[in-house]
C-alpha cells in the first residue's frame, strides 16, 4: 500500500492523515470547509480544528473526493451520523474492493445501523474495517506514543492495514471482530457524557469508577447481543477507550456531561464548539438499539432523558441510586 486518502478534515482525521504521511503514505485528505484545504495547503495546518500543530509529514487537502479514487485505503472520519452521506459522495468514485477503514463512532439514528452496516449499504463493494481505541486526536497529531484496535473481518487485509498505518508511536492491534469495536466506540461516547455530568455535579471520584465500571458492563452486554464478542469489549476499542474518555475533559464528550453537571442547559454545554460530540446523537440511538434488543442499559438511558430534557440531573441520579439490588454482572 502506497497511497491513503482520508475522508474528514475534522481533527481525527487530521491526525490520521499524519499517521498515513508518517507512515511513508502519499496522503490526500478531504475536507468540506474551503477554509481547511486552502490552510493546510498553504500553512501545513489545520487552523479550524487542529490548532498548533504544524505538518512534518506531506499532507495534501482537497474539496474534492475525486482525488481519493486511486488511493489504496481509504480512511473515513465522517461524524458517525454524516457517514451515510459521505459515502454516498464518494461512490462515483470509488473502485472495487478498497479498503475502507471506518474511524468514525456512533449508532445511526432511526435506522440504528452501526457504522459498518451503514457501509454495507452505501458502499457494498468496499473492503470494510473498524479503528477505533484510546486516541485523542491532539496526541496522535503530535506524534504521543498511541496503540488502537485494527478490526477486520479479513485477517490478511487487516495485517496489511496495520502495516501500513503503523509508526513507532502509532500501534495498531489486530481483531476480527469489527462490532465489538464498533459497540465500544459508540457507546465510550455517551458514557463520558455521565462520567461529566458526575465530575460536574461534584460527586466525587468513587461514583466516577463506579459509572465507567457499569458503562462497561452496560457496553459488553450491547456488544454480546448484536453478535460481538466480550473479549474485544475488554480491549482497547472498549475499555481503553472507555477510560481516557471519561476520564479527561479534553474528551470533547466528557466536557458536555461537565457542564451540564454544573447547570448548564444543553444549547449551552454545546455553543462555540467546532468539532462534534458524537455522544450527544448517539445516546437516543444507543438507548433505541438496546431496546430492540431487549439490553439493559440504566446509564445510558439517564443520559439521554438528560440531553432530552425528560429528567433533571438530580432526578436522574436518584432514580439509578434507586435501582433494586442486584447482582453484579
Amino acid at each position: 500500500m502506497k497511497t491513503a486518502g482520508v475522508i474528514g478534515g475534522g481533527a481525527w482525521g487530521t491526525a490520521l492523515a499524519l499517521v498515513c504521511a508518517r507512515a511513508g503514505l502519499a496522503t490526500t485528505l478531504y475536507a468540506r470547509e474551503p477554509e481547511v484545504v486552502s490552510a493546510i495547503n498553504e500553512t501545513r495546518e489545520n487552523k479550524t480544528f487542529l490548532p498548533g500543530v504544524v505538518f512534518d509529514a506531506p499532507v495534501r487537502a482537497t474539496g474534492d473526493l475525486a482525488d481519493l479514487a486511486a488511493a489504496d485505503l481509504v480512511l473515513n472520519v465522517s461524524p458517525a451520523q454524516h457517514l451515510r452521506s459521505s459515502l454516498d459522495a464518494f461512490r462515483p468514485h470509488a473502485r472495487a474492493g478498497v479498503p475502507m477503514v471506518l474511524c468514525s463512532k456512533g449508532v445511526e439514528q432511526g435506522s440504528l445501523k452501526l457504522m459498518t452496516e451503514v457501509l454495507n449499504e452505501g458502499l457494498p463493494q468496499a473492503s470494510p474495517a473498524v479503528l477505533s481505541g484510546p486516541s485523542f486526536a491532539i496526541d496522535v497529531a503530535r506524534g504521543l506514543p498511541t496503540a488502537v484496535t485494527l478490526a477486520c473481518p479479513d485477517e490478511e487485509l487487516g495485517f496489511h492495514l496495520a502495516a501500513a498505518l503503523s509508526l513507532p508511536t502509532f500501534r495498531p492491534y489486530l481483531a476480527t471482530d469489527m462490532i465489538g469495536a464498533e459497540i465500544g466506540g459508540s457507546m465510550k461516547n455517551v458514557l463520558a457524557i455521565a462520567c461529566g455530568v458526575v465530575e460536574g455535579r461534584g460527586l466525587g471520584r468513587s461514583a466516577h469508577a463506579a459509572v465507567i465500571t457499569r458503562g462497561f458492563a452496560e457496553m459488553t452486554r450491547m456488544a454480546v447481543a448484536l453478535g460481538g464478542e466480550a473479549e474485544t469489549v475488554a480491549g482497547l476499542c472498549g475499555l481503553g477507550d472507555l477510560v481516557l474518555t471519561c476520564s479527561s475533559p479534553q474528551s470533547r464528550n466528557m466536557s458536555v456531561g461537565l457542564a451540564m453537571g454544573g447547570g448548564q442547559t444543553l444549547e449551552q454545554a454545546l455553543a462555540g464548539k467546532v468539532s462534534v460530540a458524537e455522544g450527544v446523537a448517539s445516546a437516543p440511538a444507543v438507548l433505541a438499539l438496546a431496546g430492540k434488543l431487549g439490553v439493559e442499559t440504566p446509564i445510558c438511558a439517564a443520559v439521554a432523558a438528560i440531553l432530552a430534557g425528560e429528567m433533571q440531573v438530580d432526578e436522574a441520579i436518584a432514580a439509578l441510586l434507586a435501582r433494586p439490588i442486584t447482582t453484579e454482572r
